[in-house]
């Protein structure tokens, strides 16, 4: 049964001033691993945090880190829970899709229990 659902989008330009602007928003929104990528990704990535932030619909805040987004070998997103956000799936199965194209990063995150 589908618990959740969202989905967001990013403006990766304005995403990347952001970023430059405000000298420590990368480590605030990402773990070590991600800051490793490009802007794009990094966008994508931010709507990934943002989608599923939406499809738990979550009565209180949320750690950033405690979402990280990883890649397997065969390039299929996945999330890593940590924390708070590992006790509120607790289980649960949840689907995540990226993309990036013509300036717009977006993310759905899908919630199955």
């Amino acid at each position: 049964m589908i618990d959740g659902i969202g989905i967001d989008v990013v403006d990766i330009a304005r995403f990347k001033q952001s970023l430059e602007r405000t000298p420590h928003l990368a480590q605030k929104l990402f773990t070590e691993s991600e800051r490793t990528k490009s802007a794009p990704s990094l966008a994508a990535r931010f709507a990934a945090k943002e989608a599923l932030y939406k499809a738990l619909s979550p009565t209180h805040g949320l750690q950033w880190h405690d979402a990280e987004v990883i890649n397997h070998e065969n390039g299929k997103p996945d999330f890593l829970f940590r924390g708070a956000i590992a006790e509120l799936i607790d289980g649960a199965t949840v689907h995540l899709s990226l993309s990036h194209d013509g300036g717009i990063a977006s993310a759905m995150v899908v919630i199955e229990r």
